[in-house]
């Protein structure tokens, strides 16, 4: 699939993973909506050519729908949709101050699992609508689990639920839109430098890094854009989970 002259929806656009994707896609001839929550588009600096900013909750179907208006509005053809909107409490099951709190859970699952599940059907409705290419194909769904997925730390356990969810859905997802010539693949990323990182001191991401097989480091928004980009352009990745982590296997902490 051509990533020039295509329109692509990216969520969790105003920073991090979701941000390096839009830039990416953008400068590969694509028009990128970025999708993310209203203080995020206000605190958002300068965007690059191609990509423009709409605050929506990914978890509201009304805020996505009309975004996709907007698309419609602007004549865009939606063909890709990327879904990098996601959040990372840490909580144990059972901890110093009892067991763990039930609406965090459901807001983890409600932020990563619902809301990549909600943009997923109605991109996939939306890209469904336009006329396929010589192969068949009407576009791609582009999803972001974790390593947390299949190792999770202590701590992780609705991060890991949210993120093994959508691992789970990428093969039922890629069957249920072959029919309309739509390819559902995911990331699953490792350690990726993203402001969520930020907060960390440096000794605790040297010690992250440190734990890398190869290379030792943090992985990079950067890293994961391109990934994206290659997925967007192999047309027979579909149906697969790509691990993006340096060969790293999570401890139990």
């Amino acid at each position: 699939m051509d990533i020039a002259g295509s329109a692509a929806l990216v969520t969790g656009a105003a920073s991090g993973l979701g941000a390096a994707t839009a830039a990416a896609l953008a400068a590969r001839g694509a028009t990128v909506y970025g999708l993310d929550l209203d203080k995020a588009v206000a605190a958002a600096g300068p965007l690059p050519e191609g990509v423009r900013l709409l605050a929506a909750d990914v978890t509201d179907e009304d805020q996505v729908r009309e975004a996709l208006a907007a698309l419609d509005a602007d004549g865009a053809e939606l063909r890709l949709a990327v879904n990098c909107a996601g959040i990372a409490p840490s909580a144990r099951i059972l901890g110093r101050k009892g067991p763990h709190d039930l609406d965090l859970f459901r807001t983890v699952l409600n932020v990563n699992l619902l809301g990549t599940f909600n943009v997923m059907r109605l991109a996939a409705e939306a890209i469904a609508r336009h006329e396929p290419d010589e192969n068949g194909q009407r576009g791609l769904v582009v999803n972001t689990a974790s390593i947390a997925a299949f190792e999770g730390q202590v701590g992780q356990i609705a991060y890991a639920a949210s993120k093994a969810g959508v691992a789970g859905m990428t093969v039922t997802a890629a069957r249920d839109l072959a029919q309309f010539g739509i390819r559902v693949v995911t990331v699953a990323p490792g350690i990726v430098d993203t402001p969520m990182m930020a907060g960390f001191g440096e000794e605790v991401r040297a010690g992250l890094a440190a734990s890398v097989t190869f290379p030792q480091r943090l992985a990079r928004p950067e890293e994961y854009a391109r990934l994206v980009t290659m997925i967007v352009e192999h047309d027979y990745l579909n149906g697969e989970t790509i691990r993006m982590d340096g060969a790293l296997r999570m401890a139990p902490r």
